[in-house]
């Protein structure tokens, strides 16, 4: 095979990659077509110097690292990335840029700032709020939201917020969304005695074989949810019970929020430790150094629809 032969055979498999990988992510045709455009001129590549197509969750890597060294995260956001660890996190919840993914109370946009620019271009993110009738932070927070959104359309034009009253949520039509993720909020709903409809409302809204992914503050082995539950701590299994009883099937746990430091006895429970720091400046230094909670991540399923029977 001479050199002209082994360039054009290049050629035609680095255009049959990219094509390949922008169906698999779900880009539109035109971003597809010229990406395959643009590979079609590199012909002048050794054929000895092939590159291995990217694979999705290459790509989602790539994309989040891009994410997170944006400008427009706030320099306090970035801090606590050593706390929460969003690259590992919505990695293993499965977050990729092509899908549609409702984050349940966003509070001051600390995930949103990551997750509605990754979904900007071919997915679609979505702030779910608590009606902010329903109480001052809401209202708070809801207004911190918006103003972030519509200060900087570039990152988050393509965004929605949504809101929901927790005694009867709804966060979308049936069947609609890819993944629902909440971060260190279930503690609330349970203190609220809202935390059975709200997993009943993740459930109503993800697709068959979707995505729940929660992360919150994690209690002791062992301890029960009445002597630990105003602290801010959940029991694990708790919160498994709460998916599990809804429809969920737990897909897999991980130790990436892990922080073996927190021993979980503070004066003002959860609270005491960053980012909150009730205690202000009484032993401040002491609870910097254990940093923010231990938490679960956990990952469930809604079940995929049965397959209709043969007649």
């Amino acid at each position: 095979m001479n050199r002209a032969t082994r360039v054009a055979r290049t050629g035609t498999v680095r255009l049959a990659a990219v094509v390949l990988l922008a169906a698999g992510l779900g880009l539109p045709a035109l971003a597809g077509a010229q990406a395959a455009r643009v590979a079609s001129t590199e012909t002048d590549q050794p054929a000895d110097e092939l590159v291995p197509p990217t694979s999705a969750s290459d790509f989602t890597a790539s994309q989040l690292d891009s994410v997170l060294a944006g400008s427009w995260r706030s320099a306090a956001n970035r801090a606590r990335d050593a706390y929460r660890h969003p690259k590992a996190t919505l990695q293993f919840f499965g977050v990729r840029p092509d899908r549609t993914v409702i984050e349940i109370t966003p509070g001051g946009g600390w995930y949103a700032e990551i997750l509605a620019p990754l979904l900007h271009d071919n997915g679609h993110y979505v702030a779910a709020e608590k009606a902010p009738a329903a109480d001052s932070e809401a209202r708070s927070d809801d207004s911190a939201l918006r103003r972030k959104f519509a200060a900087d359309p570039a990152h988050y034009g393509n965004a929605s917020i949504v809101t929901f009253d927790p005694r009867s949520p709804v966060f979308g039509p049936p069947a609609s969304t890819d993944l629902v993720l909440t971060f260190r909020n279930v503690h609330n709903w349970v203190m609220a005695d809202t935390a059975p409809a709200m997993f009943k409302a993740f459930f109503a809204v993800l697709k068959p074989g979707g995505v729940l992914g929660v992360v919150d503050h994690r209690a002791a082995d062992g301890a029960s949810l009445e002597a630990v539950k105003s602290s801010g701590y959940l029991p694990t299994d708790y919160v498994v019970k709460l998916a599990t009883g809804a429809g969920f099937t737990l897909d897999e746990s991980s130790e990436i929020n892990a922080n073996p430091k927190d021993t979980r006895d503070y004066p003002k429970g959860v609270w005491t430790l960053p980012p909150t720091l009730t205690l202000g400046e009484k032993d401040k230094a002491k609870y910097q150094a254990i940093g923010e909670s231990d938490r679960m991540t956990l990952r469930f399923v809604k079940p995929a629809a049965p397959a209709a029977a043969s007649r």
